[in-house]
């Protein structure tokens, strides 16, 4: 579980969905129903992230699962150097629907969902990582509502670039370790 919680805390930090959050917050106002909303997709994506890993786990041996969770870190680093973050809406919605649906839609492709999955995969503790990255993201869109305008002005890229040259580098380990190389 701390293993997920600090791994989500950590590329959460200037991810979409919390730019998101913070760029409707600072737009409307913060609005309790859109944190919210914020929180309850954030639990449920990473609900979603630890089910898969349950449903992979019970058909998969440990070397298969070993390199799905290296697949998952990979994606995390991809997701993590090629993803840019949102530009603010010239006219943003004040459609509470339509939010929830772009941000389940940033949060089943991120970097955490997949880093979720891939300790999920690699420890055979689905739901404790589950559990993790879901407080972790929650904890990470509830700063992105709370902060507003503050994270703008914050460079993030170079530091989300870094970390996904590191999942590309775990996930590489992970893989040749799966195919008995390491």
């Amino acid at each position: 579980m701390i293993f997920a919680l600090l791994a989500v805390l950590i590329v959460g930090v200037g991810a979409r969905d919390q730019l998101l959050v913070a760029q409707l917050a600072a737009r409307q106002g913060r609005h309790p129903a859109a944190l919210v909303l914020a929180l309850a997709s954030a639990a449920a994506t990473s609900a979603l992230a630890a089910w898969a890993a349950l449903a992979l786990t019970a058909q998969m041996n440990g070397n298969a699962r070993l390199f799905f969770a290296a697949l998952a870190c990979g994606f995390a680093g991809l997701e993590l150097i090629l993803a840019r973050p949102p530009k603010p809406p010239a006219e943003p919605t004040h459609s509470l629907g339509a939010f929830l649906i772009v941000l389940i839609a940033q949060q089943l492709t991120d970097a955490a969902r997949f880093l979720v999955l891939a300790i999920a995969l690699a420890t055979r503790a689905p739901i404790a990582a589950g559990v993790g990255g879901a407080l972790a993201s929650m904890a990470v869109v509830a700063a992105g509502w709370l902060a507003g305008n503050a994270l703008a002005g914050f460079g993030f890229r170079p530091l989300r670039r870094w970390l996904g040259a590191a999942m590309l580098l775990a996930g590489t380990g992970l893989a040749l370790r799966a195919l008995g190389y390491i």
